[in-house]
């Protein structure tokens, strides 16, 4: 027997050997594959549930902000804790665009 058909017969030995280690490799690299779907699919979840409850926080300070800043709200603490009078028609001056820019000296 010549060393080609020695190194052919070896070959065709490890052939099953090679199959099988081809379809256990390929076999623990889709197992990865899903765990590592599963991973991140988890992650995205937590990310999504953080967005969602950062969002809820920032809607909720907008809402106290407008209630904070409501005209009726600082004209009650103007006139209660500031001890300033309400304003009267008198007091407001209307300026036309011409008398504006005369007062800015433009």
């Amino acid at each position: 027997m010549s060393s080609s058909q020695r190194h052919v017969n070896q070959f065709k030995q490890l052939r099953p050997f090679l199959s099988l280690l081809f379809v256990i490799i390929t076999l623990l690299g889709l197992v990865f594959v899903k765990m590592e779907e599963r991973r991140i699919s988890y992650v995205v979840l937590k990310l999504t549930k953080e967005h969602k409850r950062a969002t809820e926080i920032k809607r909720q300070k907008e809402i106290s902000l407008a209630k904070m800043t409501r005209p009726q709200l600082l004209e009650n603490l103007a006139t209660q804790k500031l001890t300033l009078k309400r304003i009267t028609p008198s007091q407001i001056i209307h300026l036309t665009p011409t008398q504006s820019l005369a007062r800015t000296g433009l």
